[in-house]
């Protein structure tokens, strides 16, 4: 039987910082207004999922009041990905899959990078900007765990895939519902709340999910 023929096109979706990229940005962001260690320890906190994630991120971003809009180019300097992000991305483009980014960071890095490898389903949060500087605030509704999972039903209907056929990716607290609405819910380095909920987990490098989801496709 050609494996090819009968797996499904499936859509893959994974959340930003610390999993398809090795940094917080709003860490690289806060390094500028001087308050890393401050918003490093709420991000840990939250990841954890000890925090609200909304409220912890209007905290966090508060921070960032005064920081010039010029510091976005250096952070979308400073991003790295992940090994086997880019590997992960090219593969599902080459089988046809969906592919998107979900992120409780924000659209000014995200949407750039996801533009570099050919992503179109992108959804973050985005930063108020007045005379030139953060203003401390975003704009719209706050992409947290609910909304993370209500994108990923949202993509799955958009593209004719079915949730089991979906595979979603996280890191943290915020992207359990995410990983529980998904076919396939993997963890990646994932912090300990996560890898304990998570149906999967992997460690070393992204493009992992693929031999992951294949495994299990030919599962009888």
């Amino acid at each position: 039987m050609n494996h090819a023929v009968t797996e499904p096109r499936r859509l893959v979706v994974t959340d930003v910082d610390s999993t398809f990229i090795q940094q917080e940005v709003i860490e690289l962001l806060a390094e500028h207004a001087g308050t890393r260690d401050q918003v490093a320890d709420v991000t840990e906190r939250a990841m954890r999922g000890e925090l609200d994630f909304a409220a912890s991120l209007r905290e966090r971003v508060a921070t960032l009041a005064g920081v010039p809009v010029a510091a976005l180019d250096d952070v979308r300097e400073a991003v790295v990905l992940s090994p086997g992000a880019a590997e992960l991305v090219a593969e599902c483009h080459r089988r046809g899959w969906a592919f998107g980014l979900v992120s409780g960071g924000f659209e000014e890095i995200v949407g750039p990078l996801a533009a570099s490898l050919g992503i179109t389903r992108v959804r973050a949060n985005r930063l108020e900007v007045a005379d030139g500087v953060l203003t401390g605030r975003t704009l719209g509704t706050v992409v947290d765990r609910s909304v993370k999972a209500a994108t990923l039903r949202e993509w799955a209907d958009a593209e004719g895939v079915a949730m089991a056929d979906t595979v979603a990716v996280g890191d943290g607290a915020n992207d359990l519902d995410m990983l529980a609405a998904a076919g396939v819910g993997v963890a990646y380095r994932a912090k300990p709340v996560v890898r304990a909920q998570a149906p999967h987990a992997i460690e070393t490098r992204l493009d992992e999910v693929l031999e992951l989801v294949d495994t299990l496709t030919r599962i009888p």
